[in-house]
């Protein structure tokens, strides 16, 4: 793209191009500003393009096959390993890491830190995907996805914790839906259905905090039904659902983190300049609220092995694995953050964010699958059609998760104006300019970038 872009072709940005003489059609916006022939040979030019092809050619023909010949084709789970790598990694661990959306959305909406917007939206976008992406993984697994209206609205089971987590993130998914419409109504280009949703701003956000954080802890609560399953370094039954809330907290800031690094070093030319301005600001102060989250989750797990007197279990060899999880995964990027934030070494934060993303995936997947019937003498390995399928939902999660990022403004602002709105409601108005080619009627502005000031009969426009 970046070829395209230094040789004059326009970028799609806003809902017109030639200087704002003729809107983009749907095809255009989809491709890029590029033509049909442009836009396939930049594909094939990317060879992690060809990574995905190979993973795709292999994967999805195996997915297909799991509903055709049934989950003992894919798996080896069985009544003592019920939980494969579909639900261990991709459910477990996803949903944490997913966690950016209601954090964030509380941070500019409910606190008032709209300092934080350059990022809001990527933040939001990760908690939709990754939730979304969690059910699919749960739905590989179970099987008839067609049933599942089933157990949601047929054959009700309240007493079950199951229930619980299945309709807050179902609910929860259809909240993230909506807050990440905004971007949607912009891209098309329909003022209406982006005004519509910004007046449910705030209940969304709030809705959101209370499916969230409900379910975080819900997830961990599914481990209190298998007491003496899961070996005692990894489970607490007074402290398991709050050992998976907090957990989630510092998730979901780092898996932010980490999206943005990876999307400023792969994706620059789709990075608005107030996304790239402010980017290194935002990382170190999100990793302030993750260290602090990482901090209470330590010490939550170090009271929880004092209430419970587990300290025994240290000397073991499970021990060894579960003290290069706390190390690895929290001690280590704890004090990296601590260095880092201290000494403004934005590059440091980012590898410790990484940490605590492995982190947090390791101990979804130690509590999941590896010590989940630490006693039996024989452990399960994952079948190699599970671990073809888990990659290629993760693959498959990666391309929705880009093509997105290329297209919506997620990463950048939409500069043409599409709505009016009353002068007076506009509290909030960002430094950049943006002129658009239509009129404006005098004492309006028509987006947050652009605001027009009658004065003695005639508009003129104040620059922030």
């Amino acid at each position: 793209m970046k070829a395209y872009k230094a040789n004059g072709v326009e970028i799609v940005d806003s809902l017109y191009k030639d200087g704002g003489k003729k809107k983009w059609n749907l095809m255009e916006k989809l491709l890029l500003g590029l033509t049909p022939r442009q836009y396939i040979a930049q594909a094939l030019r990317n060879p992690f393009n060809w990574i995905l092809a190979v993973i795709f050619a292999i994967g999805i023909p195996i997915i297909l096959g799991r509903f055709f010949f049934g989950l003992g084709w894919v798996t080896h789970s069985s009544n003592d390993y019920p939980w494969g790598m579909f639900l261990g990694f991709g459910l477990f661990a996803m949903v944490p890491l997913s966690s950016s959306g209601f954090q964030l959305g509380t941070t500019c909406e409910v606190f008032g830190r709209h300092d934080f917007e350059p990022i809001e939206r990527l933040g939001l976008l990760n908690g939709l995907l990754g939730y979304l992406f969690a059910v699919i993984y749960l739905m590989v697994d179970l099987g008839q996805p067609w049933r599942l209206p089933y157990p949601m609205v047929v054959s009700f089971g309240p007493a079950a914790v199951l229930f619980l987590v299945a309709w807050h993130v179902a609910t929860y998914l259809s909240v993230q839906v909506a807050e990440v419409s905004v971007a949607f109504f912009e891209w098309i280009g329909f003022p209406m259905g982006k005004r519509g949703v910004r007046k449910i701003t705030l209940g969304l956000t709030v809705a959101g905090i209370i499916l969230s954080t409900l379910h975080q802890g819900a997830l961990g609560a599914l481990f209190t039904y298998a007491p003496g399953k899961v070996h005692p370094l990894w489970y607490s039954a007074s402290f398991q659902w709050l050992h998976f809330f907090v957990s989630s907290l510092p998730g979901g800031l780092c898996m932010v983190i980490a999206v943005s690094t990876i999307a400023r070093k792969t994706m620059a030319w789709r990075c608005g300049q107030e996304f790239n301005d402010n980017l290194d600001k935002l990382t170190i102060a999100l990793a302030k609220g993750a260290s602090m989250g990482l901090a209470t989750y330590l010490t939550i797990k170090l009271i929880g092995m004092a209430h419970d007197n587990k300290w025994e279990y240290l000397a073991t060899g499970w021990g060894q694995w579960y003290m290069f999880e706390i190390f690895f995964g929290v001690i280590l990027p704890l004090g990296l953050f601590a260095y880092a934030i201290r000494n403004k070494m934005v590059g440091l934060v980012r590898l410790s964010a990484f940490l605590t993303v492995f982190g947090v995936v390791l101990n979804r997947v130690n509590t999941a699958m590896i010590t989940f019937n630490w006693k039996l003498a024989e452990r399960e390995i994952p079948h190699w059609r599970e671990a073809i399928i888990s990659v290629t939902i993760f693959a498959i999660y990666i391309t929705v998760y880009r093509f997105i990022l290329y297209r919506l403004p997620i990463l950048y602002s939409w500069k043409t104006a599409d709505e009016t709105v009353e002068a007076t409601e506009g509290a909030r108005v960002p430094k950049k300019v943006i002129l658009d080619e239509e009129p404006v009627p005098v004492g309006t502005y028509r987006t947050r970038e652009e605001r027009i000031i009658p004065a003695a009969g005639f508009s003129s426009l104040e620059k922030n």
